[in-house]
C-alpha cells in the first residue's frame, strides 16, 4: 500500500475512542466480537538481502574473454548489472568455479523456463558484483586436450592463467572465489598456492578426506577406469542423477532437464581428473594451508562428504574469520536446488561482512 494513502488518527484528538463508541452503542459482548473481527496489523517485514527467486526481467552487461595456458584456450565469462565506467570505484569481483561434470555457464547461468531464477551470475550481478566464470580445460568452450584429464592441479593453473585478464579488466588484485564440489577443491588449492589473489573463499559441497562418503564410495568402483582414461561418459542420465542420488525431492525436475540440454551441447563426455583425485588422492589440500577467510556450505543431505569430515576441516582452518553453513532440505547442488536462495543469502552475507575493528 502506498504510505501516502494511509490516514493515521490520534485518539486523543478525535474525541471518544473507537473502543468506547463500540461499547456504548453495541454492548460489551457485541463490542468484543466487533473488535475481534478487526484484522490485526501485518507484522513488519525486514527487506531480504538477496533478490527473489522469481525476479523481474533484468538487462545485464556481458563480455567474454579468452585466457591462454600455453596453447590451451580457456573461455572466460563476465557479467555486471551495468557496464564499467572509467574512474569509478571498483566493485567486488566474484569468480565462480565449476565442478567435475558441468561447465561454467550450465553451472552458474542456467535458464529454466517457468521455474524462476537459477543463474547465480544474475543473482550476484544484481547484488552489485562483477561476476566472472571460467570453463576449465576440457569443458564448455575451452580447448580439449587428449593428453590431459583436467585434474585439480590443472584447474589451479587455469585459474592462474585468467588472473592477468581479471586484474587488467577490473582493477583489484585480489578477488572472491566461489566453488562447488570439485570446483571448491580447485578454489581451496588455488587459495593455498596463490594467497595474494584470494580475498574470501566460498567452498560449497566440499569434501576433505572423503571418509564415509557414500558418493565417493560408489564412484571409487570406477577407479581403474579413471586411472586409464582421460575422459568419462557423461550422458543425460548422469546429469539427472546429480539431483536424485542423495535425496529426491530437493530439486525441480525441470532443472535437471534444462541442465542436460545446456550441457550436452558440449558433448557427452568430460575429463576424469577430478574424479580420480577425489577417489584416490584426498585430502587434496590441508586446511592449515588456506589463510584467507572461508565459508563452508553444504546441503544437509549431501553425500559427497560426511558432516564430521567437514567439521574436521573447518576446525583446522587457521583464519578465525570462517563460517560453516548447512542448508536445509538440500542435497549436493547448492545453487540448483529448491532452496538455492538460502545459499545466496549465506554467501552474500559472508562476502559483505564488515572489516574487523580489532584483530588480536
Amino acid at each position: 500500500m502506498n504510505p501516502e494513502s494511509v490516514t493515521t488518527l490520534d485518539e486523543a484528538d478525535e474525541g471518544p475512542s473507537r473502543r468506547a463508541v463500540l461499547v456504548s452503542g453495541l454492548g460489551v459482548a457485541a463490542a468484543a466480537a466487533a473488535i475481534a473481527a478487526v484484522p490485526a496489523p501485518a507484522a513488519a517485514q525486514v527487506a531480504p538481502i538477496v533478490p527473489p527467486t522469481h525476479p523481474q526481467p533484468t538487462t545485464f552487461w556481458n563480455r567474454e574473454y579468452t585466457a591462454m595456458k600455453g596453447n590451451i584456450k580457456l573461455q572466460l565469462y563476465r557479467r555486471r548489472l551495468k557496464a564499467p565506467v572509467a574512474g569509478e570505484a571498483p566493485v567486488p569481483v566474484l569468480v565462480m568455479v565449476h565442478g567435475s561434470s558441468i561447465s561454467a555457464m550450465s553451472s552458474w547461468d542456467l535458464n529454466v523456463p517457468g521455474a524462476g531464477e537459477y543463474s547465480m551470475m544474475n543473482v550476484f550481478a544484481r547484488l552489485g558484483y562483477d561476476v566472472w566464470a571460467i570453463d576449465f580445460e576440457g569443458y564448455g568452450k575451452s580447448s580439449r586436450n587428449p593428453n590431459s584429464n583436467s585434474d585439480i592441479k590443472s584447474g589451479v593453473a587455469d585459474l592462474q592463467a585468467m588472473m592477468p585478464i581479471l586484474a587488467r579488466e577490473t582493477g583489484p588484485q585480489k578477488f572472491h572465489f566461489m566453488g562447488e564440489s570439485s570446483g571448491a577443491l580447485r578454489v581451496a588449492a588455488f587459495a593455498a598456492a596463490h594467497p595474494e589473489r584470494v580475498d574470501r573463499a566460498l567452498l560449497g559441497a566440499y569434501t576433505y578426506t572423503g571418509k564415509g562418503s557414500p558418493t565417493l564410495d560408489e564412484r571409487g568402483k570406477q577407479l581403474e577406469f579413471y586411472k586409464t582414461h582421460n575422459t568419462r561418459p557423461r550422458p543425460r542420465e548422469m546429469v539427472a542423477s546429480i539431483f536424485t542420488r542423495d535425496k529426491p525431492g530437493t530439486g525441480d525436475p525441470r532443472v535437471a532437464d534444462a541442465l542436460a540440454d545446456a550441457e550436452l551441447k558440449h558433448g557427452d563426455s568430460v575429463p576424469t581428473g577430478t574424479y580420480l583425485d577425489m577417489t584416490s588422492k584426498l585430502p587434496i589440500i590441508e586446511a592449515k594451508d588456506i589463510k584467507c577467510p572461508v565459508l563452508l556450505a553444504r546441503g544437509c543431505y549431501d553425500g559427497i562428504a560426511t558432516e564430521e569430515d567437514i567439521l574436521d576441516f573447518y576446525h583446522q582452518l587457521p583464519n578465525p574469520d570462517k563460517q560453516l553453513v548447512i542448508i536445509p532440505a538440500t542435497a549436493h547442488s547448492l545453487n540448483l536446488g529448491y532452496n538455492r536462495h538460502l545459499y545466496w543469502h549465506a554467501a552474500h552475507a559472508f562476502l559483505t561482512l564488515p572489516k574487523v575493528e580489532v584483530n588480536i
